[in-house]
């Protein structure tokens, strides 16, 4: 089978160092895509999926070092060269700490960029690899941060290990504040994790646990089929809650995960028989709640300290120290969320590759 071409993405505002790299690293078969505006990267990489990201540090409006920091949090393994013009320890302490793969300074010969991108493809692509397939996870809510409070910290673990992740939001939320606000801090809440947003507009405190809303929830399933589904409790003193939990149930009996989230108005009944395990994602969770500057004043469980104690909480079931409570319908996947990334399989590489007396950065 013969190999596809390696996919590089080049960050770098200086149109003539943009256009050197993308040249010398086509003439050696990679396709090269170049964004002179560093805050169109993120959703660039998205899209064009690359087996490197290139970036240049000092760039307008948002850093190399920043865009690094996105890149480690939403796709962990894929690796990130950073360029500079100035030698600086500062720099290239300030790369390190941010987890680039390699740091160069300019002007780059063009030996080394060749060298350096074929070596970090091929691993990286050798440790996809050895990756399991991604979970296709669907969080189901009636609200606009319903999801978020719910399993916030759960979805971003989810991005962070390579999973794809969509939201489904049956209304606006328009008895809780100006519908149009709402839709917007939904909108930011997804992009913050990467997530792709499905928002409808069923009339709040009147969802149905029949159609329309089993058909919405059944045409976003057939288009992302998913392999894991969070949804409301049906115990929730909320009618919306119970509906949409009901209809999920009808709608999705095809997908082999469901597991249902805790809401502020769950009930007593709960009772959730796994708990997981959210310590390194508390301040995604904290960030996406954040998103909802409407609700800040009126609802106190979106406070911080709320929020984190009662992921402490939870955490006296499950193992770390912060955990997000989850009952699960039924199960064939895994929802711990727990499974080795690409990261770690890169590292894996990088550790064999030392062993045999291989070239590691």
């Amino acid at each position: 089978m013969v190999e596809q071409p390696f996919r590089v993405i080049v960050v770098e505002d200086d149109l003539d160092v943009a256009f050197y790299t993308k040249t010398v690293l086509e003439k050696r078969g990679c396709i090269v895509q170049t964004i002179s505006d560093p805050l169109l990267a993120r959703a660039a990489i998205g899209e064009f999926e690359p087996d490197v990201v290139i970036t240049d540090i000092e760039m307008p409006g948002l850093t190399g070092l920043d865009l690094l920091a996105q890149v480690r949090a939403e796709r962990p393994g894929m690796p990130v060269v950073v360029m500079t013009a100035h030698v600086s320890v500062d720099y290239a302490v300030g790369a390190l700490r941010g987890q680039a793969d390699e740091f160069l300074t300019k002007p780059v010969a063009s030996a080394d960029l060749i060298s350096v991108v074929t070596r970090l493809a091929s691993e990286f692509r050798r440790a996809k690899a050895q990756t399991p397939a991604p979970e296709v996870v669907l969080a189901i809510g009636a609200h606009p941060d319903d999801v978020e409070i719910g399993v916030g910290g759960i979805l971003a673990a989810h991005r962070a290990a390579g999973d794809i992740v969509t939201i489904l939001t049956l209304s606006r939320g328009a008895r809780g504040g100006e519908a149009n606000d709402r839709q917007h801090e939904s909108l930011a809440a997804a992009e913050h994790i990467g997530a792709r947003l499905f928002l409808e507009d069923l009339v709040d405190t009147q969802i149905s646990n029949a159609d329309p809303t089993v058909g919405i929830i059944e045409r976003v399933v057939r288009e992302m089929n998913p392999t894991i589904i969070y949804t409301h409790s049906n115990h929730d003193r909320h009618q919306d809650h119970r509906a949409v939990h009901d209809a999920t149930l009808v709608a999705t009996r095809n997908v082999r995960t469901v597991a249902c989230y805790q809401s502020p108005s769950a009930t007593v009944d709960f009772r959730p028989n796994r708990f997981v395990s959210i310590d390194g994602f508390t301040d995604t969770k904290l960030e996406l709640i954040a998103c909802f500057v409407s609700q800040a004043d009126i609802r106190d469980y979106l406070e911080p300290d709320f929020v984190l104690a009662t992921a402490r909480y939870w955490s006296r079931f499950g193992a770390g120290e912060n955990c997000e409570p989850l009952e699960i319908v039924r199960e064939s996947a895994d929802v711990s969320v727990s499974r080795s990334d690409i990261s770690a399989a890169v590292r894996a590489e990088k550790r064999r590759a030392a062993a045999e007396g291989g070239a590691v950065s």
